[in-house]
């Protein structure tokens, strides 16, 4: 399965996503021609090589009308790009922020009459764009208390985040990863400068745009995840969290403005992931342990099965020797995270332990399905399970007894009358 892993240890924005990806691609300078043939309005790309900490990437430079807007809002802390002076909500205080001419505005409807009428693009492209911008506008509504009709973008600055924008989703779109995972989100600290004042990071619109999200915060100073970067990563990530078990072929590593003590890059890798899909978003589970050395074997068997009625998903033991060379018990239960309150009430209440260990653990799973198969002894249940290039089949030990118990045969007589049958 085709897997894309974004490392976002030092945030993300959209010049960054789109630089990163672009150096996965065998023929970037024929991509970026492809960018600019769209012809967005008075917009050029161009793609630079960058270094930082000692590591060659790439950066891609957006220029409206000859306009650099990183050295338009040359006050800004950003060191990404900046959404926060470009997206605001239209009244008499904010037309001069920007300390340049140009003072025309466009509403999202502009927006969209831009991407649906002016460029020429596969139309889930075109769907991806307008998604990614709604996410943006609704997060900016909600922060100002405003409906998004009265949410306004500045003409640079639009332009400048339709180019990231639409340069990201048509990189996905020729990408095309079956499954797109990214690390927890470093948003960086302090404060950010905007047409609304000074505020905290991650500013509240990438805040909201990041709800549900891990993200963390450290020592850097500076905005590290902007709206732009926040509603991308929202939209195309289907999992965060580790790097899954992946075979990479290609590594693309994107540049942000900024110098930082860390190398200021986001990385993309691009490989193949040998879990399915089902495996490669499987959350993991909870391992609950805790020893025991006053209970008798009657207690713990009942414990077990109040944790199985519970909703554990496996209960097993292991003798232990204890303190004072006491013989003991370490009682394991493996759960979904979500009944993890219910089984530690049930630990407590239905064993002697005080005190209950707590370990995550990640999965590998085959995919598993269950058929019901006709045999000469009757009929009975077949496991399949595949995935990982294997397969494996089993039949349903309860349907095997059954019919073992009837017929008065041993197990084994029963897999050889259903494996003969098969074979013949």
């Amino acid at each position: 399965m085709k897997t894309l892993y974004l490392d976002c240890s030092m945030g993300a924005a959209g010049d960054m996503l789109c630089a990163a990806l672009l150096e996965l691609l065998p023929d970037r300078d024929g991509f970026v021609k492809k960018l600019n043939d769209l012809k967005i309005p008075g917009v050029v790309y161009r793609l630079e090589k960058a270094e930082k900490c000692g590591i060659t990437g790439s950066h891609m430079t957006v220029l409206v009308n000859g306009i650099d807007e990183a050295d338009i809002n040359f006050d800004s802390e950003h060191h990404h790009e900046h959404v926060h002076e470009d997206l605001h909500v239209h009244d008499h205080h904010s037309h001069d922020h920007h300390d340049h001419p140009a003072h025309s505005h466009h509403t999202l409807k502009d927006i969209e009459h831009i991407v649906r009428e002016h460029l020429d693009l596969p139309s889930t492209v075109r769907d991806d764009i307008l998604d990614v911008y709604n996410l943006i506008a609704d997060a900016e509504s909600q922060v100002h208390g405003k409906p998004i009709s009265e949410i306004h973008f500045h003409e640079v600055g639009t332009m400048d985040a339709i180019a990231d924008i639409t340069s990201v989703c048509m990189l996905f779109h020729e990408i095309a990863p079956d499954a797109v995972i990214a690390s927890p989100i470093h948003v960086g600290s302090g404060f950010v400068k905007c047409a609304h004042g000074t505020l905290p990071v991650p500013a509240p619109a990438t805040a909201l745009l990041l709800k549900g999200i891990p993200i963390y915060s450290s020592n850097i100073v500076g905005e590290l995840c902007t709206p732009t970067g926040a509603a991308l990563l929202r939209h195309f990530v289907t999992r965060f969290g580790d790097m899954p078990l992946i075979t990479v072929k290609s590594i693309g590593y994107g540049m942000g403005r900024k110098d930082f003590s860390r190398a200021n890059i986001l990385r993309a890798l691009l490989g193949e992931s040998m879990a399915p899909p089902e495996s490669d978003n499987d959350p993991g589970v909870l391992v609950l342990s805790c020893n025991v050395d006053d209970m008798t074997a009657e207690e713990i068997s009942f414990a077990m099965d109040r944790l199985f009625e519970a909703g554990a998903r496996e209960v097993f033991t292991v003798p232990v020797g204890m303190k004072k060379s006491r013989p003991g018990t370490l009682i394991e239960v493996i759960l979904s995270v979500e009944k993890k309150a219910e089984i530690v009430k049930v630990l407590f209440k239905h064993t002697s332990t005080i005190g209950i260990r707590e370990t995550h653990m990640n999965r590998y799973c085959m995919n598993r399905t269950t058929e019901k198969i006709n045999t000469p002894i009757g009929q009975i249940q077949q496991k399949r399970s595949t995935g990982f290039g294997i397969e494996k089949t089993k039949y349903e030990y309860d349907d095997l007894a059954k019919i073992a118990a009837e017929k008065n045969l041993s197990l084994k007589e029963i897999r050889q009358i259903i494996q003969a049958e098969t074979q013949q």
